[in-house]
């Protein structure tokens, strides 16, 4: 093994590590509404198909994603928001399912 390899994790950036850096930044807050996060961060560049609403207890899930984060709804009410990874090498979650 060469001594001059630089670890792995090193060259990684941690997806925490980008949004303690930007904590400036805000992302919708569980239980505002669509019309709501649409009127503060402006219309979603994608819509994803909505999954579940087979019954009471597998209500509707909505998918907004904006450049920097996607957001999820229950019916119409954000449940949560979560931040893009920005770069290949940082480690956070993986791209939406389609």
């Amino acid at each position: 093994m060469c001594a001059t390899a630089v670890p792995q994790a090193q060259a990684e950036t941690l997806l925490i590590e980008r949004v303690n850096a930007e904590a400036g930044r805000m992302l919708p807050a569980r239980g505002m509404r669509m019309a709501e996060v649409e009127r503060k961060f402006g219309a979603p560049t994608q819509r994803l198909e909505p999954r579940g609403g087979e019954s009471r207890s597998r209500p509707t899930i909505n998918r907004w994603t904006y450049p920097n984060f996607i957001v999820y709804f229950e019916r119409d009410r954000v449940i949560d928001a979560v931040a893009i990874r920005a770069t290949p090498n940082e480690v956070g979650p993986k791209a939406p399912i389609r």
